[in-house]
């Protein structure tokens, strides 16, 4: 049995009874929302491995073979997608289970404690359903006039938030898993979400250094057409307001991801 719905049943406990996010600073930018995840798994008395800087999952649960990865989206600002860094988003990794919580909080509070806004635990696979994928950065020395010159391939990826593709999770609280993994019965279902996966798949890509184009190489998906199925559930008490799947998720994303670059002059956003 998970521990998943018990976690998001504290967390959504914790955001009625209006148990802040406690920031230690403005320059706090990146671990105030996982510190509120943390106090909630304290509360539990769970134990897990505590989180560093490349550790993944964030939150590595001891007696369960599961783990948790922290995304805190300031609201509002870019919630479509989020930077991964150099790890692909997945449902399991080295043996356990991965659930991703997105929590939004004000972009601009008029203090260091403010809510969470709205949230959403979700299965990794409802990401990306590929656990197979391994990471590694790669680098070859050769480059510039003298041949000297070190390239770095630092592989980044851009994954699309949930807020993105379900919508009705936006200001609202909400769990989506497989359909295969046991929920508490204090759990209402509002929706069944049906992913498909691609009839073809990327499997490299090569970037011209005379032109700066990057071109990928694209292969039939050997799953096309596999239906991954999610349920989406409201803990008791919250509105039943049904979810569903974002038409043209993809399009939607990658607009808004070129849209950040036009926010300001150094290609960044605001959001902190």
């Amino acid at each position: 049995m998970s521990l998943v719905s018990t976690v998001f049943k504290h967390c959504v406990s914790a955001m009625r009874a209006n148990v802040l996010i406690e920031r230690e600073g403005r320059n706090d930018k990146e671990f105030h929302f996982q510190n509120w995840f943390k106090s909630r798994l304290d509360d539990l008395g769970e134990n897990y491995d505590e989180p560093g800087r490349n550790t993944y999952p964030d939150f590595k649960l001891v007696r369960h073979t599961e783990g948790y990865e922290l995304k805190g989206l300031a609201y509002p600002g870019r919630d479509a997608d989020y930077d991964c860094n150099s790890q692909l988003p997945c449902g399991e990794h080295n043996g356990r289970r991965v659930f991703y919580v997105f929590g939004r909080y004000p972009v601009k509070p008029d203090g260091n404690s403010y809510p969470v806004v709205d949230l959403v635990v979700c299965h990794g696979s409802f990401l990306n359903a590929d656990n197979n994928y391994e990471h590694k950065n790669k680098s070859f020395r050769g480059f510039g006039s003298y041949g000297d010159i070190l390239v770095r391939d630092r592989k980044m990826y851009v994954a699309p938030t949930p807020f993105a593709l379900a919508e009705g999770a936006a200001h609202h609280r909400t769990l989506i898993l497989p359909e295969e993994i046991a929920v508490d019965d204090d759990l209402v279902e509002i929706a069944t979400l049906t992913r498909v996966e691609v009839d073809r798949m990327v499997v490299a890509y090569n970037f011209d250094l005379r032109t700066n184009e990057l071109k990928t190489d694209l292969v039939p998906n050997p799953n096309a057409g596999k239906q991954h199925v999610f349920k989406a559930y409201r803990m008791q008490g919250d509105p039943l307001t049904p979810v569903k799947l974002v038409e043209r998720s993809r399009e939607k994303a990658e607009l808004a991801y070129q849209n950040l670059f036009d926010v300001d002059d150094d290609g960044g956003n605001d959001d902190d």
